[in-house]
């Protein structure tokens, strides 16, 4: 067996789980199955990255908007089963943003942190990847893009005026609906920073549907609703979701992936440029 393949069954082992059925991607094992009358999921991180820390992340926030863990280790997590476990993505997919975009505020409005376990990567930590991009000199990425959203991402960080413990990819596909719960978010990476910051990953998403996002009036709308259910800034959500753009085709990038000119983070980019000066 793998090392990954062994660390799964000792995990079921010592949390006494029995399967159901279980599958394999491209960083993990996921089991669901169940322990004495309980329903729940193992989940095995394969390797040290930004999930390696997802139980504490997850114990950080126990419970309020978020999966509940029942037990975890480093890169091993035992959680409550979310069920029937619809992702948010359904309901942009059925024409209804609006309704999608109230509900991530209301997942975030009841996702209220303890303080962040040691050696949570901070906002401003991650925007080193800036600075590692340009010491490549590759350019995929447009250079006027690279380094407007650096300097924007610098401001932004240099003026957090409120910080605290976020999911850190809280997007439709990470917001599951549960039965009794209602809508919960899964699989944080954890980041501290401000707010505002949380909701750049939502704004690239639904993957399957860039013509929506990358309109500027629909970005705007999205926006526009989070700032008035969640009392955010508006000018800084949008001009944190631009430099994250960026960021995320950087770290595409530094995944191996080629980066085209018309790549969805790059669009999206453009679509935001207009109001990062407001």
């Amino acid at each position: 067996m793998t090392a990954l393949e062994d660390r799964f069954v000792e995990r079921l082992a010592a949390w006494q789980v029995q399967v159901e059925r279980s599958f394999q991607t491209e960083s993990s094992i996921i089991a669901f199955g169940h322990r004495a009358d309980q329903r729940v999921v193992v989940k095995i991180v394969e390797r040290e990255g930004d999930e390696w820390k997802s139980g504490a992340v997850l114990e950080a926030f126990d419970g309020r908007g978020v999966v509940r863990v029942l037990d975890h280790v480093e890169g091993s997590l035992l959680l409550e089963r979310i069920e029937p476990g619809t992702p948010l993505t359904g309901l942009v997919l059925e024409g209804r943003d609006e309704e999608a975009t109230a509900i991530i505020a209301d997942v975030i409005s009841r996702m209220s942190p303890k303080t962040a376990p040691a050696g949570t990567p901070t906002a401003v930590e991650l925007g080193a990847a800036f600075a590692r991009y340009r010491a490549t000199g590759d350019s995929q990425i447009p250079g006027d893009l690279v380094s407007s959203a650096e300097r924007v991402y610098r401001e932004l960080g240099e003026t957090q005026t409120s910080t605290r413990l976020l999911h850190g990819d809280l997007q439709h596909y990470n917001i599951l609906f549960d039965s009794d719960r209602g809508w919960v978010a899964i699989d944080p990476k954890g980041i501290v920073g401000e707010l505002e910051y949380e909701l750049g990953a939502s704004l690239r998403n639904p993957y399957e549907l860039p013509d929506l996002f990358c309109d500027l009036i629909v970005a705007r709308r999205r926006i526009d609703q989070y700032s008035r259910l969640l009392g955010l800034d508006a000018t800084r959500i949008l001009r944190w979701a631009f430099a994250q753009a960026v960021l995320s085709a950087i770290w595409g990038f530094e995944d191996g992936f080629r980066i085209p000119k018309d790549s969805v983070p790059i669009r999206l980019a453009h679509a935001l440029a207009p109001g990062i000066e407001a």
